[in-house]
């Protein structure tokens, strides 16, 4: 578990998730055996965080508790997260600091991109918190830290982990027009689950960023992630799958959701690694290129080896089931909204309501 309250930066005991501070609390499950990690505490470990320190560094590993970064640190792979430390929206899973963040930095990308250079990444992945107070939401700053990195480090390919631009026009076009390598953005979870789970979010709005990724760019790989145990059904899951490859997505991760503290949203269940395998098997045989699914799967875990992967699972695939769509043609699975639904497809917010 993480602590809500941030007693070490600012002013005494400044909720690190306003919006969560007085929620009451929600009991937590025991972990099972198969969610096991080793402290960080390796010479590699220090190396990495020495060097995302020196620079000014955000990361997604640090900054929402993932389980697997004395692992991925000691082999120097780190995900940045770039655009501040506080994110626009208030997702129930997230430990992300919540709030009104701060100016962009100029001078970040060519941090980055420095440290990339310092750390040996083969293959980097950058995220960012959510900057819904940015007119473009900040797609033109991912698409400056992708041309800093490939200035600085020219064989290094480039994974964009990013928000979903939500009315934000032109966003896609913008990071896609960088030519990153990956573009993913993750649904996190099953429509059925976002008013709860995800509420500043549109669960179409979301499928159609990644297809239109993928329709501006028909060699990019585009890749997506839920989480499990948040209160899925099996078949909401293979909806989801199925919603994913009608949009052409090539790599679709699932990971265990774990719950950051006790004022975020409850796990439901742990779903064992069985059930995760067979999530892949079934994944496979829908047409993914590449499928991750584990009790600890995340984004950027072995997002190196992945794109390796991907790649020869591209190179050896037969032709693609969707041909390239031809000049003047519609291929957007996007529904026009239903009654009661906000514009962009998904069920209306309260403060949409509102």
């Amino acid at each position: 578990m993480v602590v809500v309250l941030d007693t070490v930066n600012g002013s005494p005991k400044r909720p690190r998730h306003p919006e969560k501070a007085h929620r009451p609390d929600t009991p937590a499950l025991k972990k099972p055996d198969w969610i096991r990690v080793r402290a960080p505490v390796s010479r590699g470990y220090a190396a990495t965080r020495d060097i995302v320190r020196a620079h000014g560094l955000h990361t997604v590993c640090e900054e929402a508790g993932c389980p697997n970064i004395g692992e991925c640190w000691d082999k120097k792979h780190a995900t940045f997260m770039i655009m501040g430390d506080t994110c626009t929206r208030a997702c129930a899973f997230c430990n992300v600091r919540t709030g009104l963040p701060g100016a962009l930095d100029p001078h970040e990308p060519a941090r980055v991109a420095e440290a990339t250079a310092m750390l040996g990444l083969a293959h980097v992945v950058v995220t960012s918190v959510d900057r819904d107070d940015l007119a473009d939401g900040g797609a033109a700053h991912f698409a400056a830290v992708i041309r800093a990195i490939r200035a600085r480090c020219p064989v290094t390919t480039v994974e964009v982990l990013t928000p979903d631009f939500l009315r934000k026009d032109g966003g896609a076009e913008t990071v896609v027009a960088a030519r990153p390598d990956v573009f993913n953005h993750n649904l996190e979870t099953v429509p059925s689950l976002y008013l709860t789970v995800r509420p500043g979010a549109r669960y179409f709005a979301s499928i159609r960023l990644l297809q239109k990724a993928k329709e501006l760019d028909r060699q990019i790989f585009t890749k997506s992630g839920i989480m499990a145990g948040l209160g899925e059904t099996r078949n909401e899951v293979l909806q989801v799958m199925d919603d994913l490859r009608a949009a052409e997505v090539d790599f679709l991760t699932i990971g265990q959701y774990l719950q950051p503290s006790p004022k975020h949203h409850a796990v439901a269940r742990f779903v064992t690694p069985d059930e995760f395998a067979a999530y892949e098997t079934i994944a496979y045989a829908k047409g993914f290129l590449m499928v991750s699914a584990s009790p600890l799967t995340r984004s950027s875990h072995h997002a190196g080896e992945d794109f390796a992967r991907l790649q020869a699972a591209r190179a050896n695939s037969v032709p693609p089931p969707y041909p390239p769509p031809q000049a003047g043609e519609d291929k957007s699975i996007f529904p026009p909204p239903l009654a009661g639904e906000g514009r962009e497809g998904g069920a209306v917010s309260a403060v949409e309501r509102r």
